[in-house]
């Protein structure tokens, strides 16, 4: 058995371990408040992009841009922050992401033109690659004792999939009812709010910081190999995969990522030791999380755009038509998953969860012109919620589960590296495989339309037949989600009596800190 922690790096002050133990329900909420802030807007521009565009004269071509710059500073600078918050300090890192990207949203809501709206919008990025891990980390150090390491990421995991859901509505009920500049001044008050009591509430365990100088060569090799992989799956979808400089972007990425893994496994001290990735458990996590993702995020555009264009949902309407999919996440993340971590190994939760969300997608396949919302996409959306909130909360607790303190926030930022690439994936592929599908459709029916309502209606047809031929690789896509949390997945339920990590090999257990009770 390793030694405690406590150990091997000091006893903290008892009066430090109380008031971090104490506080960290309280910590939990500003916590909790940062990430839906985060993951809102992932969403919430979709819907206000159409008006962004108009009112900044940007042109067609570069409206991704709006997207893709976010995504881009966001995926590529995510393990630089994550090794930022061990080293600066957790609290540290995630009150100064939050003030930056207070400030970018300010400047977002404020552009007078597209070179000022795409530079927020990488601001905003940079500013969450570094908050993001380090809320996920402070959670992965502050809630150790296990039932309640449960409750906090069964929270913590429903924000994490429902809040794209909930960018949706609140995206069309300000883009509608008031501007969409406010789809950015939005995130001001939650920024303030989280940095204020993140500062007086937050108590970061001792013990944790990593002093270690920062890898510089992994750093630049990381951020550009992600930058690279993103930006090519991004313009795949807008380019075609056969376009040449997709294909330079692929190689690039293959080549800056292997560089990145040797010289991880050479420097003393790495950017992403690689002893957080080739854990069998957290790589597991890693891996069916990112496949998981890819899938849902296709879906997110196809539900939209069906609604939206099919059956002609005004922004609003659309929004509430995903709360079946967001009060499914919350009831399988805060119920079932919670209820059950502590009692069952979390593969059996993981891997039914891919397959009943699995099933929801496969229900969506039946999709037609004129389906009934009532009969297919509301029990579909239930199931996909469902099952998505049982994995996701024990997905994200294991993902930092065992993992040595000064790592925390590495680790971390490869849950939402990996959310983040299966995000640029899912967008970039389903999309590509919708749009080939829609065009043969399109080409083969629309000789038989004899009017013009005829020949809209088979654009119509040609669009479901494009997101349901794609929905069926999503399904395929969640099966092996499935497969992979069954197969490498291995480690039992939490021991109830102790906080250590647990794993293949016992000899190499590594403590968390032990708050005191």
């Amino acid at each position: 058995m390793g030694t405690p922690m406590s150990e091997t790096a000091g006893t903290p002050k008892k009066s430090e371990t109380d008031n971090a133990h104490a506080n960290r329900w309280k910590a939990l909420v500003f916590i909790a408040l940062a990430q839906l802030m985060v993951v809102l807007d992932a969403t919430i521009v979709n819907i206000a992009l159409p008006s962004a565009q108009q009112d900044l004269g940007i042109s067609d071509g570069n409206r991704q841009w709006v997207i893709t710059a976010y995504a881009l500073a966001f995926g590529g600078l995510l393990l630089f922050g994550g090794r930022i918050s061990d080293i600066w300090g957790r609290k540290r890192t995630f009150v100064t992401g939050l003030i930056g990207f207070a400030g970018a949203s300010a400047l977002g809501g404020a552009a007078t033109g597209e070179a000022m709206m795409l530079g927020a919008r990488a601001l905003q990025g940079a500013f969450g690659a570094l908050l993001a891990p380090a809320a996920l980390s402070l959670l992965a150090v502050m809630f150790t004792d296990a039932k309640e390491r449960a409750k906090a990421f069964g929270i913590y995991g429903a924000i994490a999939g429902g809040g794209g859901a909930v960018g949706l509505i609140l995206g069309g009920f300000l883009t509608e009812y008031l501007d969409w500049r406010w789809t950015f001044f939005v995130n001001i008050p939650f920024a303030v709010i989280a940095a204020v009591g993140a500062y007086f509430v937050i108590r970061e365990p001792a013990g944790g910081r990593n002093r270690s100088p920062l890898d510089i060569p992994g750093v630049v090799l990381s951020t550009l190999g992600l930058v690279s992989l993103v930006y090519g799956f991004t313009r795949a979808e807008s380019d075609g995969w056969g376009d040449s400089m997709t294909i330079t972007l692929f190689i690039a990425s293959a080549v800056l990522l292997a560089a990145f893994v040797v010289v991880e496994s050479k420097v003393k001290a790495p950017l992403l030791p690689l002893r957080v990735l080739i854990e069998r458990n957290r790589g597991g996590v890693y891996l069916s999380l990112g496949l998981a993702v890819i899938s849902m995020f296709g879906l997110f555009l196809f539900l939209t755009y069906y609604l939206q264009i099919v059956k002609g949902y005004s922004p609003v309407k659309t929004g509430f038509a995903f709360l079946p999919m967001i009060a499914g996440m919350i009831i399988g993340s805060t119920q079932i998953g919670t209820r059950l971590m502590t009692r069952v190994p979390p593969r059996l939760l993981m891997g039914p969860g891919f397959l009943v969300a699995g099933l929801g997608m496969l229900l969506l396949t039946q999709m037609e012109v004129d389906s009934s919302y009532a009969a297919l996409l509301l029990p579909a959306q239930l199931l996909l919620g469902l099952g998505m909130g049982t994995a996701f909360m024990p997905a994200m607790s294991l993902a930092t589960h065992g993992v040595e303190p000064r790592d925390a926030g590495v680790a971390s930022a490869m849950v939402n590296t990996s959310q983040q690439v299966g995000g640029a994936i899912g967008t970039a592929l389903l999309n590509t495989i919708a749009a080939s599908a829609t065009t043969s459709y399109i080409k083969e029916h629309i000789g038989s339309a004899t009017s013009k309502p005829a020949a809209q209606l088979v654009e119509l047809q040609g669009m479901v037949n494009g997101y349901t031929n794609a929905i069926w690789f999503a399904v395929a896509i969640l099966v092996a989600s499935a497969a992979i949390a069954f197969t490498l997945v291995t480690t039992g339920k939490p021991d109830m009596t102790s906080t250590t990590a647990e794993g293949e090999d016992a000899a190499n257990e590594v403590k968390v800190p032990v708050i005191a009770h």
